[in-house]
């Protein structure tokens, strides 16, 4: 009998680190699943057409792995400086967006409030959705419907903007 294992075992070794390592990889994948680097913020579209483009609208995001970190920087219609600032660990799988909040700042140059923070540690999902290399979700705390497609990211608010963004490392 244990001969016969051995026999088996020695047979079926190749396949089954095979098949390990296809399954290692495929976690890698949900790990690093191409949207990871760094994007400057190349320009703003607004409803009426209206392009701005820095230094008017300045832009940083990051997505490491596991963390996503996002500054922007824009001049209201009042002239006023405005800006954006999130902190957020996630994960992104083959078809969900998980991301937990750590903080953000937003500083509305229009509006009455000032300056508002979250630290609420809040999680929240969002549905993905592949096609090839194109990678959609909305954002769930921006509410910012975004586009990874190559290089290019494209980061969309209805009614309010389009931001294009490059890849940049």
């Amino acid at each position: 009998m244990t001969r016969h294992c051995s026999r088996v075992w020695s047979r079926h070794f190749p396949i089954v680190l095979a098949l390990l390592a296809l399954s290692f990889a495929s976690v890698s994948f949900g790990q690093t699943s191409g949207i990871e680097g760094t994007y400057n913020l190349t320009k703003r579209k607004l409803p009426d057409g209206t392009i701005i483009v820095p230094p008017a609208v300045m832009g940083a995001l990051t997505f490491t792995r596991t963390q996503r970190n996002l500054n922007v920087f824009w001049k209201g219609a009042n002239g006023k400086p405005g800006s954006y600032s999130l902190v957020a660990v996630y994960k992104l799988t083959p078809t969900e967006y998980t991301e937990t909040l750590w903080f953000n700042a937003f500083n509305d140059p229009d509006g009455s409030q000032g300056l508002a923070y979250d630290l609420s540690g809040e999680t929240k999902n969002a549905a993905v959705h592949r096609e090839g290399g194109r990678i959609e979700l909305t954002l769930p705390f921006d509410d910012v419907a975004v586009v990874f497609d190559g290089n290019k990211l494209t980061a969309t608010v209805e009614g309010a903007f389009v931001d294009y963004w490059e890849k940049v490392r």
